[in-house]
C-alpha cells in the first residue's frame, strides 16, 4: 500500500498518543505550625462559636436582603451591622420590618442578622420584611398560614417602568405648546 500525506500524519498521530512522556511529581512542605489565639487571662485556645441559624432570601424593586435568624435571642435586629434604629431612621420603615414579627407575636423571641444591598430605603425595609417572613416559614411551616393573608410571603413583583423615546419619563410627555 502507497504511503499518503494522510496516512503518515494518521501514524504520527497514533505514536504521539501512545508515548507518555515521564513527568516530575513536585512536593510541597507545608509547615506543620498550628496557630492558635490565646487569651491573656487563660492558657486554653479561644473555640470558634458556631452559631446556628435560619437563612431566607428577601427581595423588592433592586433591593436584595440576606437574613440569617437566630432562634435563642432577644429580639435583636442587626441591618448591615448596625441596629436597626440606626439604618432605619424612621419608625414607618421599623414597622415595617417588625410586622411580620408583630402579627405572629414573637417580636422578642429571635435574633435577626441581615445583610442588604441595592434600592432605596422603603425597598429595603420591604426586602427585609419579606426576607424576615421567610425565614419564620422556614422555621415554622405552621406560620405560613398566619403570614400569608397579609402578603409577607409573596415577592411584590412591581417595579419601575422604562422610559420611552421622545418622552422624559415612562410616560411624562414634554409640555405640549399651542404656538
Amino acid at each position: 500500500m502507497p504511503i499518503t500525506k494522510k496516512t503518515a500524519t494518521a501514524e504520527k498521530k497514533s505514536e504521539q498518543k501512545t508515548i507518555k512522556k515521564p513527568t516530575a511529581k513536585k512536593t510541597v512542605k507545608k509547615s506543620e505550625k498550628k496557630v492558635t489565639t490565646k487569651d491573656t487571662d487563660d492558657d486554653e485556645p479561644k473555640k470558634r462559636v458556631r452559631h446556628s441559624y435560619l437563612f431566607a432570601v428577601g427581595r423588592r424593586k433592586k433591593a436584595v436582603a440576606r437574613v440569617r435568624l437566630f432562634k435563642k435571642g432577644n429580639g435583636e435586629i442587626l441591618v448591615n451591622d448596625k441596629q436597626i434604629k440606626e439604618y432605619f431612621p424612621t419608625f414607618e420603615l421599623r414597622e415595617i420590618v417588625v410586622e411580620p414579627l408583630e402579627k405572629i407575636g414573637a417580636i422578642k423571641d429571635f435574633n435577626f442578622s441581615i445583610k442588604v444591598r441595592g434600592g432605596g430605603s422603603r425597598g429595603q425595609a420591604e426586602a427585609v420584611r419579606h426576607g424576615i417572613a421567610r425565614s419564620l416559614v422556614v422555621y415554622d411551616k405552621d406560620l405560613r398560614t398566619t403570614l400569608k393573608p397579609y402578603g409577607f410571603l409573596k415577592r411584590d413583583p412591581r417595579r419601575k417602568e422604562r422610559k420611552k423615546p421622545g418622552l422624559k419619563r415612562a410616560r411624562r410627555a414634554p409640555q405640549w405648546a399651542k404656538r
